[in-house]
């Protein structure tokens, strides 16, 4: 794509843009202009204030001072409805959503009448030529984070936006697929379509982007050309330092702490995925990821795992040999477990409730003292722990859920789990929407649980996050998983392949399946 014209006059300006909650200040006189046809990248940490500055941009929020111009006029936007009769779609990271509502009657509720004819057959469309398949008549309570992300991505491009605000778009996404998602960007750019695009995945922001505004705490504190920096300064530039590392150590495994044996679970609804035949164990003192593309049968796993359902043959899941599967959670808890689910707000966490009673949610029962905050004393000296061991910014224990930014909720919960001494972690997109210092924070202290013998089993969707921190990784594909492998025997590439459902003996040492090679030829 051509750099864009830097004397075209902005699609959007900003102008001394200040928003204040009761603690925090989270945007502060930020200026930013968005042009025609350009691909322009918000930079930050969690807390920087972009989600915040992007809900003011699509009238979510109010600002308390500042001014905004579209097309070059003045303009209020005092609610979404206004936005997109002006242009504007958001796909949000957490999800604007009727969970109750189909995925059409989801999508209806933001396109004007004429936009709605012969709507569920446009999804269909829309969804398979973007490579992001949805079930219209699907309700959304029954469906994974990867699936709802899908579904705010295809509708908002079914409103044919000026304007396009994308706040982690690719979190859940395979490689193939984010590549197909950039190809459209680009397509819509080069069609005059502005994007404001927000990633923690700064090779994304290096490839996809042709401006990129950075914000810390609150404030604009630079601006650049993604295209013409390194992963490295572009961090720097977000955090102020140097990207961190993980350090990450050959595998010393024992015996299998987690054992998963001849598991067949029944899809939970219509359109759900059946699990067939899944076994695998996870040793004391080993990472294994599993990888796979939303909707192949994780959450039905997850729900197996953590006790949110329960099994008929109690032996199909063993935790430290005992046979749990026709226990609950809290019994699965009192044994060991460990669980980080991927949706923070809601499961992970009760929005309103704050930081201090929401780390007693997920406490074992031991006597009259819940046994993670034995030494604590008190559940807020334990939240006051993991507040300071995670630089978790919020505003003290007394801070409610909602109050956080994703990432610093997530950084929470996963210091609230850690702090629970468990024997296995189960832990579902731990770096989701997870800024790049963040990230590297939760991995290394996945790492750290590993060294100390506990077993952690990963379900994510970002590889590269699998293949840093795994010993062992599998697929799995249409409620199937395949064999782990070490992660020194694979790649990137042949991973995504098995996301995408090629099967091991489809795929050469190089990382192509055969019908990629067929086509080659």
């Amino acid at each position: 794509m051509a750099d864009t014209p830097t004397e075209a006059a902005p699609r959007l300006a900003l102008r001394g843009i200040t928003k204040r909650y009761p603690n925090v200040l989270a945007n502060d006189g930020i200026d930013l202009d968005v042009l025609p046809g350009e691909i322009h990248a918000v930079l930050g940490e969690n807390g920087a204030g972009k989600s915040t500055l992007m809900k003011i941009i699509y009238g979510v929020v109010e600002p308390d001072a500042g001014v905004m111009r579209w097309e070059g006029e003045p303009v209020r936007i005092d609610n979404p409805a206004r936005a997109r009769k002006l242009g504007i779609g958001m796909v949000f990271q957490h999800f604007s959503l009727f969970e109750t509502l189909t995925v059409a009657d989801n999508i209806r509720l933001a396109l004007e009448p004429r936009q709605s004819r012969q709507l569920r057959q446009r999804i269909r469309d829309i969804s398979t030529r973007y490579g992001l398949p949805l079930t219209p008549a699907r309700r959304v309570h029954t469906m994974s984070v990867g699936e709802r992300q899908r579904v705010e991505i295809v509708r908002c491009l079914l409103q044919r936006p000026r304007l396009l605000i994308m706040d982690e778009p690719t979190s859940v996404l395979t490689p193939q697929a984010a590549q197909r998602l950039f190809e459209t960007l680009r397509t819509l750019a080069s069609e005059g379509v502005s994007i404001l695009y927000i990633s923690h995945k700064l090779d994304e922001i290096r490839a996809l982007c042709t401006r990129a505004t950075v914000l810390r705490a609150g404030r604009v504190t630079g601006q650049c050309d993604p295209r013409r920096e390194t992963t490295a300064s572009l961090a720097r530039m977000m955090i102020g330092g140097d990207l961190p590392h993980t350090v990450h150590r050959e595998a010393n495994a024992g015996a299998p702490a987690l054992r998963v044996q001849r598991l067949d679970v029944p899809a939970d609804d219509p359109f759900g995925t059946r699990l067939s035949g899944i076994s695998f164990d996870v040793r004391e003192g080993e990472i294994l990821g599993i990888a796979g593309v939303s909707g192949n049968g994780q959450k039905e796993l997850l729900a197996a795992l953590s006790g949110e359902r329960t099994l008929a043959r109690a032996d199909a899941i063993m935790i430290d040999s005992a046979p749990v599967a026709k226990l609950d959670a809290f019994a699965r808890r009192k044994l060991g477990l460990a669980f980080i689910p991927e949706d923070r707000l809601g499961r992970g966490a009760v929005p309103e409730m704050n930081l201090a009673d929401n780390g007693l949610l997920t406490a074992r029962g031991d006597g009259n003292v819940a046994h993670g905050f034995i030494r604590e004393r008190s559940v807020v000296a334990f939240a006051k722990r993991t507040i300071a061991a995670f630089g978790v910014k919020a505003g003290g224990p007394d801070a409610v859920a909602r109050s956080l930014s994703g990432g610093n909720l997530q950084k929470f919960i996963v210091g609230r789990e850690i702090g629970q001494r468990p024997k296995v972690l189960i832990a579902a997109q731990p770096t989701w929407g997870v800024d790049v210092g963040a990230s590297a924070q939760i991995r290394q202290a996945l790492i750290d649980l590993r060294e100390r013998g506990v077993a952690v089993l990963v379900v994510s969707e970002e590889l590269d996050e699998l293949i840093e921190i795994c010993d062992r990784l599998a697929v799995m594909t249409q409620g199937r998983l395949s064999p782990a492998k070490p992660v020194r025997e694979t790649s990137a590439e042949e991973i995504g392949l098995l996301m995408a459902g090629a099967t091991s003996g489809e795929i050469t040492p190089t990382g192509t399946s055969a019908p990629a090679r067929a086509e080659a030829r």
